[in-house]
């Protein structure tokens, strides 16, 4: 490790000194707490575990589970020895799963007993994986995960940089492929000291850990917290009985929040008559009348902010009642452009896309070179994404560019072009057109416009099914409308606009 290096191994080391025997994590399924001091001594021996089998710097660990103890130590294993984790989302498909892991080639993978059987119907196509384990050791059918951490508490150190790969994490399928975003050391401890400094995050702090450590906003959470000495409660499974309770009984202090996780909370709250009087802070994306809502009911802030994967999670924050309707402003070490076609700057006020330098943004598309030239064109990260500055910098987010339309249902990320690929497969459909609309559920729900094929016919349920057993369920739309033709523009194109326009709900 060089002079001016830190790595998230490095803050697992600080925090075992500074915060050594506070409650570092606590797991909610089998009522485990660990130290940060006994994280460190955890991690420690499955790093020397990890070198046991062969793994070195460079190399991929895949894990495909539910959160757990086991899941974050493996995070401080691999800074530790120089791996690069590769995070799936159980929710894809078994043909989405294998693509991601045959993308980046892990050689040891991490499985759930849950998803163990959709790994070994798919072995013959993972040729690179040449080891499996439980991720959690009391159940499953492959190597258990104990037999990495029986060794001696050392490991051989190995020189991880700042700018090293730490975690790949798959963004939403582009013309129907996922891109793998590779973070390193520096782009997540960037991110925690972010959320720390908007946060003002002391150790006796409780972060209640319901976002899966597959996603950004999960696993930057976590780590920030640690980070900051305070205590991750995980649940490995979301519900909103469950959440209240812990929100009690640990004295809970903020959570990540996608719609509809705060609105469950409060519902269940008002019915049963809980105390939500610990929480603090809420952050993420959520619809105004919920976020009014717990304010009044809890007098806790909400955080707003805009972010993606490929920025670490955070370009801009700010409560909720500093500009109600805004994203923030930038965060501190962010460099942040709103350019118009030819990338000139935008008067404040005018819609531009949103580009930014520093060191949260990711180091690259794995194994996408030209991909990631184009996203990185004249020296910034460009995000895909629109919006607006007012003449206070607040930044009003404005939606994706045409070419990259995105859809957020409960903050998954879902390309239309994507589920546009899978709904043409389907024998009588023609023409397809799919689309973001608002969803009281959700916040915003899938919506497929279709043309027939002449003398076919289909019901909206039967298109629905028939995407999600395709790609993952929660990429199928929840609205189908069967119509008898789509506008289209001058040169003979769907006019993907105005069909946006006819087929919106008003």
């Amino acid at each position: 490790m060089g002079l001016y290096d830190f790595s998230f191994y490095d803050v697992i080391e600080r925090c075992a000194l500074c915060f050594g025997n506070r409650p570092a994590w606590y797991e909610v399924d089998d009522g485990r707490t660990v130290t940060f001091s006994e994280a460190k001594t955890l991690v420690d021996r499955l790093a020397a575990g990890l070198q046991r089998i062969g793994l070195k710097k460079g190399d991929r660990i895949g894990i495909l589970g539910k959160n757990s103890l086991e899941y974050f130590l493996l995070y401080g294993a691999a800074a530790a020895t120089g791996v690069i984790v590769l995070p799936i989302n159980w929710r894809l498909s078994a043909d989405e799963v294998v693509g991601n892991l045959s993308d980046c080639e892990p050689s040891v993978l991490f499985v759930d007993e849950a998803f163990q059987e959709l790994v070994e119907s798919s072995r013959a196509e993972l040729s690179s994986i040449r080891a499996c384990y439980n991720l959690k050791d009391e159940t499953g059918r492959y190597s258990a995960f104990q037999d990495l951490m029986t060794g001696s508490d050392g490991f051989s150190p190995v020189e991880v940089k700042t700018d090293d790969g730490f975690v790949i994490i798959h963004t939403a399928a582009v013309e129907g492929k996922p891109r793998g975003a590779l973070l390193s050391h520096g782009n997540i401890c960037c991110v925690n000291l972010h959320w720390n400094y908007a946060f003002q995050m002391v150790p006796e702090d409780v972060h209640l850990n319901l976002l899966p450590l597959f996603h950004i906003g999960g696993l930057s959470m976590a780590t920030m917290a640690f980070h900051a000495g305070a205590l991750n409660v995980n649940m490995s499974k979301f519900d909103a009985p469950g959440a209240l309770d812990l929100i009690e009984a640990k004295g809970v202090s903020l959570f990540f929040d996608f719609s509809p996780i705060l609105g469950s909370i409060l519902d269940e709250a008002e019915k049963t008559h809980r105390d939500l009087s610990s929480l603090r802070l809420v952050v993420g994306l959520e619809a105004p009348e919920v976020i009014e809502r717990y304010q009044q009911v809890t007098g806790g802030d909400f955080f707003v902010m805009y972010g993606q994967t490929e920025t670490s999670c955070l370009v801009s924050c700010a409560k909720y009642n500093d500009r109600p309707g805004s994203a923030g402003k930038p965060i501190p070490l962010a460099q942040v452009r709103l350019v118009d076609e030819s990338d000139r700057p935008v008067d404040p006020g005018q819609v531009g896309e949103i580009t930014l330098r520093g060191p949260m943004v990711f180091r690259g598309y794995w194994n996408l070179t030209e991909e990631t030239k184009q996203t990185f064109r004249g020296g910034w990260h460009h995000t895909g994404d629109t919006g607006r500055f007012d003449a206070d910098g607040y930044l009003f987010y404005a939606g994706r560019k045409a070419e990259k339309e995105l859809i957020k249902p409960g903050g998954e990320n879902v390309y239309p072009a994507e589920v546009e690929k899978v709904i043409l497969e389907h024998p009588a459909v023609e023409k397809t057109v799919v689309f973001g609309v608002p969803d009281p559920k959700w916040k915003e729900g899938i919506k497929a416009v279709c043309v027939l094929r002449k003398r076919h016919s289909l019901q909206p349920q039967e298109l629905i099914d028939f995407v999600g057993s395709r790609i993952a369920r929660y990429k199928k739309p929840r609205y189908v409308e069967i119509v008898a033709d789509l506008p289209e523009t001058e040169d003979g194109q769907v006019d993907r606009a105005k069909v946006k326009e006819m087929y919106t709900p008003q």
